[in-house]
């Protein structure tokens, strides 16, 4: 058996105002699907077809409290009529991202911050055999070569494609895709000029992306006032919500860098989903976004 989600015809691509008179085309990952969304579909494609070919009962993975990759992991399994294990990173929480993982059938353990950073020593395989296992965000070889499909809904003329950074395996992807394009990484993470080597590796394609590491906007899932009025100003002039975590941070770095003169020409950023983020940060907030 293989893996239900079809592949996508065709892709929306529209041009968003980002302030200032700034404007760029945005390609709409985020339409996709309500729930596998945006990057994430084209990452776990390979990774359920892995787990059928190899006669497992479903996907064990790894995340934090608001992660993407878990929510879509445990829709995708879901759909597919498969079981699913998530890691979580942390203390024991409630959340609108695990209260839908666990709808879902998300089988959620959570483990100390400690045993996180360790897990590769854990024998996950030994503690549960039924299992394929899927690294954080996705980004196996599986991952990577999913990602890599993205490339066919970029057209040829844009001299820059920019996208947000978390695990690499998107980014990496695009490099050992056949696109021309000129890439650019925005992470997300503070610190984190460790993902070079990791998207270097994960690539293997011997091409290298240009880098935006400041506008992290203190790290990951962490946002200010300044984030928060700009995701509220682009969707009322684009009527496009944007994600928290991803894709908000990566337009507001491009609007400083595209109004401070050092980035010019035609530019496409891509929206790479996670919109089930914003119920989580409306909790932490206590206010709506939209």
């Amino acid at each position: 058996m293989t893996s239900l989600l079809p592949d996508i015809p065709n892709i929306p691509i529209e041009k968003v105002h980002l302030g200032e008179g700034i404007y760029l085309d945005l390609l709409r990952l985020d339409s996709v699907h309500p729930t596998i969304s945006g990057n994430k579909w084209f990452k776990l494609k390979g990774n359920l077809d892995e787990t059928f070919a190899r006669g497992k009962k479903g996907i064990l993975t790894f995340g934090g409290a608001f992660s993407n990759h878990i929510a879509a992991t445990a829709s995708a399994c879901r759909l597919e009529g498969l079981q699913s294990i998530g890691i979580i990173r942390g203390e024991k929480v409630e959340n609108p991202t695990l209260s839908k993982a666990a709808e879902d059938g998300m089988e959620l353990h959570f483990i100390s911050r400690e045993d996180y950073r360790n897990k590769e020593s854990i024998s996950w395989e030994k503690n549960f055999p039924d299992f394929h296992r899927v690294p954080e965000g996705g980004s196996n070889e599986q991952g990577v070569q999913g990602a890599a499909e993205i490339h066919r809904y970029i057209p040829s003329h844009y001299g820059y494609v920019c996208l947000a950074v978390g695990s690499g395996g998107t980014l990496a992807g695009l490099l050992r895709s056949p696109l021309s394009n000129q890439l650019i990484g925005v992470p997300v993470l503070k610190n984190s000029r460790f993902l070079e080597e990791v998207v270097v590796q994960l690539s293997q394609s011997g091409k290298n992306p240009l880098w935006s590491h400041q506008y992290h906007r203190g790290g990951y899932a962490k946002f200010d006032h300044e984030l928060l009025e700009f995701m509220r100003f682009f969707h009322g002039e684009n009527k496009i919500k944007l994600d928290p975590v991803y894709t908000s941070k990566m337009l507001l770095g491009l609007k400083n860098e595209i109004s401070s003169g050092n980035l010019k020409g035609e530019i496409l950023a891509i929206h790479t989903g996670g919109l089930q983020g914003i119920a989580g940060m409306e909790s932490r907030l206590g206010e709506k976004i939209y």
